[in-house]
């Protein structure tokens, strides 16, 4: 059965996925590229980095996915809605190649990019967006791509099969939070703690057996 997942999401020790402001010329805030150092140096992200634990994890991310989901802050900085010219942080060619649905309360037309994205804006709720992604996903999974309040929403609304984050040793003190309102995440999932050379921790929450959420 198709699962829905999160992968590579980068948090803080105080647990912000984003620092404050965000903008286009800083669009994690305070928080810079700190948050995504652990990447950086693996070769999921350049040619020549490193084949070890952080990039074993890095390349889950890819593997099995028929569609995204992204909320309006992943898409672009406050205020993108405004400019009709804006297609994302991403260029011609974004990563992602395959329907991306982008949750907004001020949808366009579909943008079709090149190598397989379309993006599709949705002003609608998790459950709404799950379902018109899983349509498209077919027999693969989707990904919940963030930011922090889109992976906290779908989380809460008990949507989201494994979660991966991974916890950098900083503190932002300030920003978009993913823990809030997630109390007992322990009765619904198995969690893993792997520590990496690199310094950050990999944090795995796998749906435990039983606990999918019923339709009505």
């Amino acid at each position: 059965m198709p699962l829905v997942r999160v992968h590579n999401f980068s948090i803080s020790l105080d647990g912000f996925g984003a620092g404050e402001p965000q903008s286009a010329e800083a669009p994690f805030g305070h928080a810079g590229e700190r948050l995504h150092e652990w990447m950086f140096g693996t070769r999921f992200w350049a040619e020549g980095g490193s084949a070890g634990m952080d990039d074993s994890f890095a390349l889950r991310h890819s593997v099995g996915i028929g569609a995204e989901i992204m909320g309006a802050n992943k898409f672009g900085p406050p205020g993108w809605q405004d400019d009709p010219d804006w297609k994302g942080w991403w260029g011609p060619n974004p990563p992602f190649h395959t329907p991306t649905y982008v949750l907004t309360h001020r949808p366009r037309s579909p943008l079709e990019m090149e190598g397989g994205t379309t993006f599709h804006f949705l002003s609608t709720s998790p459950e709404e967006a799950l379902a018109i992604a899983q349509e498209a996903a077919g027999d693969l999974d989707v990904r919940i791509g963030g930011g922090a309040t889109t992976v906290r929403e779908f989380v809460a609304a008990d949507l989201v099969d494994h979660l991966h984050l991974v916890q950098a040793p900083i503190v932002l003190g300030r920003g978009t939070r993913i823990w809030d309102g997630l109390e007992a995440l322990e009765d619904t999932y198995d969690i893993e703690a792997v520590s990496s050379p690199s310094g950050v921790t990999h944090l795995t929450f796998t749906r435990k057996a039983g606990t999918a959420e019923v339709p009505a």
